[in-house]
């Protein structure tokens, strides 16, 4: 059973950077596609931005686009999140998770694993 721990989040005013990780432990994600969701309070949980197992290729939000960068090093077993230019509309809890499959999706119902989330505030 993988175990994801994500970190990393704070609380930053607009403009600035946060650098999230994601931890797998008790399996390896190597040949997982790994994900990034987050929640808003009142809002439902939203797909930011996908990596095929190999980090070949990537998919994003629209509304991400050109300021988040995914990335994983499965040598560590970790993925990350890159987010820079920070909006005060990116403020949500940051989910981590891991596809039983290659490739991913934007469907939250693809992905078996799911961390607890590190919450991330953008402040004006």
């Amino acid at each position: 059973q993988v175990q994801l721990v994500e970190s990393g989040g704070g609380l930053v005013q607009t403009g600035d950077s946060l650098r999230l990780s994601c931890t797998a432990s008790g399996g390896t994600i190597s040949y997982s596609a790994m994900a990034w969701f987050r929640q808003a309070p009142g809002k439902e949980r939203e797909f930011v931005a996908s990596i095929f197992w190999s980090g070949s290729s990537t998919e994003y939000a629209d509304s991400v686009k050109g300021r988040f960068t995914i990335s994983r090093n499965n040598a560590k077993n970790m993925a990350y999140l890159q987010m820079d230019n920070l909006e005060v509309e990116d403020t949500a809890r940051y989910y981590c998770a891991a596809d039983t499959g290659l490739y991913g999706s934007r469907q939250s119902q693809s992905y078996a694993y799911w961390g607890q989330g590190t919450q991330v505030t953008v402040s004006s």
